[in-house]
């Protein structure tokens, strides 16, 4: 037998193998960044202005499931609005600001 003709096989193989492996971390990667195209064209941008009504989202609901409970939380009042998606908002029934980034909605009234 000839080892040193395997062993050169042998390396071919591996070589083959992680040439596959790089193949297909670079076609996820482009995968994600294709879906990441398209679900960024799907987001709706919402500006908010200062007196605006808006419900909270609650994230930590996920931790604890209720058919009849609901994820928002509100109405709050945007007080001011700074830049990047920042704002800060009054619940009618406390004092105290709540800083919040891009996690309210508009409150259908």
């Amino acid at each position: 037998m000839d080892y040193e003709r395997v062993g050169a096989e042998r390396k071919l193989q591996l070589q083959k193998l992680e040439n596959l492996c790089l193949d297909a971390y670079e076609n996820s990667r482009l995968y994600k960044e294709k879906v990441k195209v398209v679900h960024d064209k799907s987001i709706k941008r919402r500006e908010f202005q200062p007196g605006d009504l808006v419900l909270l989202y609650n994230s930590r609901m996920r931790l604890m499931p209720g058919k009849q409970r609901s994820r928002w939380d509100g109405p709050y009042r945007v007080e001011r609005v700074e830049s990047y998606g920042v704002f800060h908002l009054s619940h009618p029934s406390r004092s105290e600001l709540i800083k919040g980034e891009k996690m309210a909605k508009n409150q259908e009234l």
